[in-house]
Formats: structure tokens, sequence, C-alpha cells
């Protein structure tokens, strides 16, 4: 799979991110002075010890970090990480053989889903799937989103786009219950089948979000994997599903803003419950364009713009700091350009460019989440 040209380890980019987060003193990346970066990234990981996550984020600027993880780690303690929870592996309990067979990245996200969903079988005190749908339910699902809940999650991760079409119909309970019994022992769905149990599944969780005031996180647009599937990962196939009025109470937020439909995601935020942030932008295009997505959602509706960035490894010198330095510093100065646009031609004040700052960094987080202001 080709790299985007701003995720490749030779980026010149990052030179600005050792050199913030590490006391970097060079212009280049050769080996020698790569061998005197890991060396000091080293000894700041061993001075902070637990605290080396939090130590990143006050280098980065950082108030609060959404951290997807189906566990949260060592170090990473509220209400600096905030726990946001994997919750695919709950759409997917029957025999996976056939699915994980249609692609190579189809068999390694299989076996993490199954991997996921025996630990949530096992946290709920079950030894196997129960034998029901609705056992299953309110066993397993539910069981495992209280608990969840009570132990700080504020949202739930949906990946799905990169298995399955983001096309979650309206199946009646008795054929999803029927597709479950039939199947739970072993034998294999057909697609059509296993598409319908998901489908219900997924919005019998949406539901429980809903009543848990968790929100709903949903993988839109563009995916890291070179058999990714753009059209069954377009924000616009949600659409049914957000309009269900089952649903209303469940917040979604439409996560990396629906790349390569960023703009047009705009007309989805009329509805009450939707919400987008811009995170994997920042690394899969540059500043400018990001600067016009960011600015044709501040022109419909403001107060549903969530900045976001991004974090994950590469190599071992371009870690998940530097690609957090990388997002960070182009989301900012995206808005930045975004809202000087706005008011070279009249639209906003400077007064109203500096809460349309804060609101975006920061203020509609607080209120989606409901976290105290602090």
């Amino acid at each position: 799979m080709d790299v985007p040209v701003r995720l490749r380890p030779d980026n010149p980019e990052y030179i600005g991110a050792w050199r913030a987060l590490y006391g970097y003193r060079y212009a280049d990346a050769s080996e020698t002075h790569l061998r005197e970066l890991m060396a000091a990234k080293q000894r700041v990981i061993l001075k902070q010890g637990d605290n080396y996550a939090t130590w990143v984020l006050d280098k980065l600027g950082i108030e609060t970090m959404l951290a997807n993880r189906v566990a949260m780690g060592r170090g990473l303690v509220a209400p600096r990480f905030r726990w946001v929870s994997y919750v695919d592996a709950f759409l997917y309990p029957l025999n996976n053989e056939r699915a994980s067979k249609e692609n190579p990245d189809f068999r390694a996200a299989y076996i993490g889903l199954e991997a996921i969903l025996k630990r949530y079988l096992s946290e709920s005190k079950q030894s196997a799937s129960p034998t029901t749908l609705d056992d299953y339910l309110t066993k397993v699902v539910t069981a495992t989103l209280d608990r969840q809940k009570r132990e700080g999650v504020i949202a739930l991760k949906f990946d799905s786009a990169y298995i399955r079409t983001l096309n979650f119909g309206l199946v009646p309970h008795v054929e999803a219950s029927r597709i479950y019994s039939q199947h739970i022992k072993g034998s294999e769905p057909t697609q059509s089948e296993y598409k319908e149990l998901q489908d219900y599944i997924f919005r019998y969780i949406a539901a429980e979000a809903g009543r848990l005031n968790l929100a709903v996180h949903i993988h839109v647009g563009a995916g890291a994997s070179g058999y990714f599937n753009q059209n069954d990962a377009s924000p616009f196939l949600l659409e049914h599903m957000l309009n269900d009025p089952k649903l209303r109470q469940t917040k979604f937020v439409l996560v990396h803003g629906g790349l390569p439909n960023a703009k047009e995601v705009r007309f989805l935020l009329y509805k009450p419950n939707v919400y987008a942030d811009f995170s994997a932008q920042a690394f899969l295009t540059s500043k400018r364009e990001l600067s016009g997505v960011i600015r044709s959602w501040l022109e419909f509706v403001p107060e549903k713009v969530l900045f976001g960035t991004d974090a994950f490894p590469i190599t071992p010198e371009v870690g998940w700091e530097e690609i957090g330095w990388l997002t960070t510093t182009s989301a900012r100065e995206a808005l930045a350009l975004a809202l000087t646009g706005m008011i070279k031609d009249g639209q906003i004040t400077r007064k109203r460019a500096l809460e349309l700052a804060r609101m975006v960094m920061r203020d509609n987080a607080v209120k989606l989440y409901g976290w105290k202001d602090h």
C-alpha cells in the first residue's frame, strides 16, 4: 500500500516534532543524528515513567486526549485521558471464517475482533456466546457497556468501515433472532444474513449508548488499508440510521469528517445529534485543504465542529508523539487559516473568530461529553 506523503518517515516536518519534543539540534535526519534522537527519547521515557504520556500532552499543548482502547493502560488517567472503547466486536458473534478470507486485511481484523469479543464474554462471566440473541444482548452487550460506563468510558468507537458497509439497515427483531439462533452453534451465515444481524446489533448498541449518555464515534471516509472500500465508508450511508427517531437521543460523531466527502458532511450537521471532527485530515491533506473543510463546517453549524488530530506509531523514530505533534500543529494552523479567511471576507469579527476557535478546540467537546468545565 502506498503511504500518504505526510506520513512517510522521510517527511521533513518530523524534524520540527523532534525539536519541540526532545530538543533535536539538527536540520537533517542522518543515521547518526537519529541515534542521538532515540537516546534522548529513551532518557525522557525513563525519567517520566508512567507520567510520560501526560508529559507528551503538555508538550503538545493538549488538555484532554480521547484514547481508543479496549482497556486503559498505565498512566492514562482522567481527566487528561478519556476512554473510548472499541465495540465492533459485538457485531461478529458468529462464524467468521468465510468473511475473513475475502482479502488479506480482513483476516487480521477478524482475529482481533474475535479476541476482543472473547475478552468481553469473560468479563461478563460468560464462557461462550449465549444461545439466544436476547441473552447475548443483555448478558454480554449491555453488561459490558454498563460496566465500561462505570469505569469511565465516555464514547463507543466503531471501525466498521474497514470490513463492511456503513449502511446499517432496519431489521426486524424476529429476523435477527432467527439468524443468531440458527448459526450461533458454528454454522456459517450467508453474507446477507450476517449483515442483517450486524445491522440489528449496531442499532441496539446505538440505542444503549443513548440510554447511557455515551457518544457513538464512527469512522467515516478514507481508511488506512490497500483494500479499503471508499464507497462503503461514505458518511451518507449512515443517513437512514441517523434519521431513526428511536436513536435521536444518541449523539453520533463522524470521526475524520468523511474525507473525500468532507465538505459535504456539513449537510449532516443539521441533524440535532450529529457532530464531526477533522482528525485524520490533519495528516492526509495539507493545512490549506483542511482549512477549506473547517471553514465550510463553521459556515453551517459551528456548534457541531470538533477539533481532532490523531496519534499512532509508524517507526521507532516516528511514534505516536511525532504524529501527535504533526497533526496538532497542522490542525491549529488550518483552523487559523479558516478563521482568518472568514474575517477577511467580512463574515465574522475578530471577537467572533476567537469565540469560534475556543468552541472548536474545547467548548463543543465539553458540551458534547458533559464534562465539567475547569
